[in-house]
């Protein structure tokens, strides 16, 4: 799955810290969905869209391989 997570914090300046207290994880879980190396659960999917304001789909994106 590919993710524009890190463009869109660098959008609204947050550090990958800043973007993990808002929804309750971990830096290094910001780390390893934007490397592509943990898959987000639907729920922290939600989050992370409700935060930036922008649907899943804008966010996430499936892959031919998925």
């Amino acid at each position: 799955m590919k993710n524009r997570l890190k463009v869109e914090r660098a959008e609204q300046n947050l550090s990958q810290a800043d973007l993990a207290d808002r929804i309750g994880v971990s830096r290094q879980t910001i780390n390893s969905i934007e490397t592509g190396r943990y898959v987000p659960s639907t729920i922290l999917s939600l989050k992370l869209a409700q935060v930036f304001g922008k649907p899943v789909e804008h966010i996430f994106t499936l892959e031919e391989t998925d």
